[in-house]
């Protein structure tokens, strides 16, 4: 630990020497930036072929051309990435990067985290993160908790909504559809010269179909949202912004009634309210080479579940979780080709849930929270012609596990005027127990923090001036001190009479892979294809699972889409979406068969403002399952019409 502070403070004396040794400009923290520039992996935009780390991007043009409703549908087409999800939409959906455990992923809304403070595991649940008025999305693969903290073991996940452009413009999507599915979408927004906001609303509402798979009595869904945004030039060097996020939903769910707890159709439902809001000051110095954003990020996210047939009280679950966060970020432009990033960041987590029954309608909730200080910088500079390096360091402060230091190291080095592009990265990742498995009826206060250790290495190569381009990337990961819940009776002390399970750091889990990716683009017709391979193990000494694969963990992945532009403004799509076999138990007992899903899509530009299109999902009506004993949707048809002005 020593070693790492001392390097941390050689870094900034660094910084304060050479700071004003050469006037060069930094890229701008806060503007939108176009499909070369990537944002997340240096928390600053830079171009592509400078980035070290493993990425993707998802532009708003593929967006819209995939007519995709749920992010964790998008994310699920990239390299790396599986989800499983309880049911139709609405049901709890867990997304897995290179298959680490899904609270191992960091989810950034707007420049604001957004996993759930309450979660037994602290991950954020994708089953309410519809596309809605989303622009981009940038995919951060690897462990990268020294920029973004606590959890991001497996990767980031970093969601830009859209921006105006126009003095004044207005957007709106309408489609409907199979069980009874509509969505609609209501967007406005303006740009002056020193002023710019965007409000949008939406609203989704489906019949669905049971979530128990043998059911009959469907399970539907609502979901209802507003996103807005408002940034103000004070002057040509200062700015403020303003962001903010509120969803609602209701979904109805299945469950174990009595006598037997088997699990089938019930009339249980649930419901979510989520807030997330963000306030930001940004302060250009010297030329725009010195940039530092001040910013306050708030979370709230409100989950209660309700049984209509129980006796005594109608509420069976009560969740809240809170975050207050507030940062600096500072960007500086030591010279032309080389930057720093550094910055400061306090954040305060509480949780409070309850479990009402017929037996104890009224029960004592469990309220706790916790806070987190940390510090970090990062350097990154062109070392020799075409090879970036970037190198920092993160020092966290828990006021209940003390301190603990991260590092990151990546490379890129771009040969022949860009063609080529060979990546390496190292990145050290860090979290703390939750609240919940540290305070919760179920939690271990003696829990330590769990620590992964994550490398990757690959190369992209451009053909005919880019217009085929493909690569290939090698990744490990190892993460010790896994938390899991260990079912009682056990060893465990904390076993005591009327538990049936408690939270205990009993796993080490190891994953290694290859990621491959291509995409064609000839004239008219695109291709765009990757496959993933991700071998998983639990590693833990001792542990009866040792060996066996990871729940929930396809070995294989693949996804193909390939599409055409006609003459008149037509365009169609086919895609191909294949996933393993996997196993949805820690025991390797009961397995997830593999399955192939194929979708088509078709749209007409009718005028430059207005576009109808449509879509057949599982257009061979496949039956599948991401978890075991839900059901998912079989074949569908939707159509839909967008239009902006």
């Amino acid at each position: 630990m020593k070693r790492h502070l001392a390097a941390t403070t050689a870094l900034f004396s660094i910084l304060s020497a050479t700071a004003f040794a050469a006037e060069a400009p930094t890229p701008d923290i806060t503007s939108a930036v176009p499909e070369e520039i990537v944002v997340s992996a240096a928390r600053i935009a830079q171009l592509r072929a400078s980035v070290g780390s493993s990425f993707t991007v998802i532009t708003r043009e593929t967006i819209e051309a995939s007519q995709a409703i749920t992010v964790s549908d998008l994310l699920s087409q990239t390299p790396g990435v599986s989800f499983s999800r309880n049911g139709d939409m609405g049901g709890v959906t867990a997304v897995r990067i290179r298959g680490a455990e899904a609270d191992h992923t960091i989810v950034v809304v707007d420049g604001v985290k957004v996993n759930d403070p309450s979660g037994p595991g602290g991950g954020y649940n994708f089953a309410d993160l519809l596309v809605g008025d989303v622009a981009r999305i940038e995919v951060l693969r690897g462990a990268h908790s020294t920029l973004w903290g606590s959890q991001a073991i497996g990767g980031v996940v970093n969601i830009i909504t859209t921006e105006a452009s126009k003095p004044f413009e207005v957007s709106a999507k309408a489609e409907g559809g199979s069980r009874n599915t509509a969505y609609g979408l209501l967007a406005a927004g303006g740009k002056s010269e020193r002023l710019s906001w965007r409000v949008a609303a939406s609203s989704f509402v489906t019949d669905g179909l049971s979530s128990y798979v043998l059911g009959t009595e469907k399970d539907g869904y609502q979901n209802s949202g507003v996103t807005g945004r408002l940034r103000f030039d004070i002057t040509d060097m200062v700015s403020f912004d303003l962001r903010g996020q509120y969803l609602h939903s209701h979904n109805q769910v299945d469950g174990f009634p009595a006598p037997f707890f088997a699990f089938s159709d019930t009339a249980e439902f649930g419901k979510s309210r989520q807030f997330v809001g963000y306030a930001g000051l940004n302060v250009a110095l010297l030329d725009g080479r010195f940039k530092s954003r001040i910013a306050y990020g708030y979370t709230d996210i409100d989950r209660d579940t309700f049984n209509p047939d129980q006796a005594v009280t109608k509420v069976t679950f009560e969740s809240l979780g809170r975050n207050k966060r507030a940062e600096y970020q500072g960007t500086f432009g030591i010279t032309e080709s080389w930057n720093a990033v550094f910055g400061a960041e306090h954040e305060k987590s509480s949780f409070r849930t309850a479990s009402p029954s017929s037996f104890s309608p009224n029960p004592p909730p469990d309220v706790a929270s916790a806070t987190l200080t940390s510090g970090y910088a990062q350097m990154q500079g062109e070392a020799v012609p075409g090879l970036t390096l970037t190198g920092g360091l993160r020092y966290d402060s828990h006021d209940t596990f003390g301190g603990k230091a991260v590092g990151q190291a990546a490379g890129a080095y771009a040969l022949n005027d860009g063609a080529t592009v060979l990546r390496a990265s190292f990145g050290q990742g860090f979290k703390a127990p939750t609240l919940y498995q540290l305070y919760s009826f179920y939690g271990n206060t003696g829990l330590s923090p769990e620590s992964a250790d994550s490398f990757d290495g690959g190369i992209e190569q451009h053909f005919a001036d880019g217009a085929v381009v493909v690569s290939a990337t090698g990744f490990a990961r190892t993460i010790r001190n896994q938390i899991d819940f260990v079912v009682c009776p056990s060893s465990n002390p904390l076993c005591t009479p009327g538990k049936f399970g408690v939270y205990d750091n009993i796993a080490r889990a190891k994953a290694h892979g290859v990621e491959l990716a291509a995409e064609v683009k000839a004239d008219a017709f695109n291709v765009l294809a990757n496959y993933t391979l991700t071998d998983t193990e639990n590693a833990a000494a001792g542990n009866v699972n040792r060996g066996k694969t990871l729940a929930r963990r396809p070995k294989h992945t693949a996804n193909l889409t390939a599409s055409y532009a006609w003459p008149l403004g037509v365009s169609t799509a086919a895609t191909l979406r294949y996933v393993g076999k996997a196993f949805d138990n820690a025991a390797n007992t009961v397995v997830l068969s593999d399955y192939v899903l194929v979708d088509l899509r078709a749209a007409w530009q009718v005028t430059d403002t207005v576009e109808v299109y449509g879509r057949i999902e599982n257009l061979f009506d496949q039956t599948y399952a991401t978890v075991r004993n839900y059901g998912t949707a079989r074949r569908g048809a939707f159509a839909g019409l967008r239009a902006k002005f």
